[in-house]
């Protein structure tokens, strides 16, 4: 049976040369998301940090003329391997990001399957689902970009190209 043109499921995987506590410690400066990111607005972390319990809380506005309103449950951290997520809001499913060594740097695998809960989005996902698609995959891309370049910036060494081929539908 064919998966619902609502539901995004997304794998990824993306090398960076810096150890996985240097891009650990750097996702921990959340205040700084919104500069580096311009399809993230009104983000807000409610709790001690990357902590099981917290919540993070924000607006995405992909380059589609739709934004989205999300809250996502940090369920298990483990410093520096690995955040165990849940989305909730516009976007609704489980999330994943797995930091692991890989010689001096770092390999980083995201996982998530979302399914757009607004109206519109669904709707839209029916008969646009390829427009869809691209613009989750460019935000995707548009955020590993942008972290790589703040690392560079904030004192990480220039970052690794992704590992070719293995970012996309899973």
């Amino acid at each position: 049976m064919a998966r619902s043109t609502s539901v995004i499921d997304y794998r990824g995987r993306f090398a960076f040369a810096v150890p996985p506590e240097t891009l650990w410690t750097s996702i921990e400066h959340g205040e700084r998301f919104e500069a580096w990111w311009a399809w993230l607005r009104e983000f807000r972390l409610e709790g001690p940090g990357l902590e099981a319990g917290a919540v993070l809380h924000g607006v995405v506005s992909p380059p589609v003329p739709y934004a989205m309103r999300i809250r996502v449950e940090l369920d298990r951290c483990v410093r520096p391997e690995r955040i165990d997520a849940t989305v909730h809001g516009d976007l609704e499913g489980p999330a994943c990001l797995v930091l692991e060594p890989d010689g001096a740097g770092t390999v980083a695998e995201v996982a998530w399957t979302v399914e757009m809960t607004q109206r519109a989005m669904r709707l839209a996902a029916r008969f646009a689902h390829p427009l869809m698609r691209w613009g989750h995959d460019l935000v995707v891309e548009a955020t590993v970009n942008g972290y790589r370049r703040q690392l560079a910036a904030t004192g990480g060494s220039d970052a690794a190209g992704p590992d070719p081929g293995a970012a996309g539908p899973g």
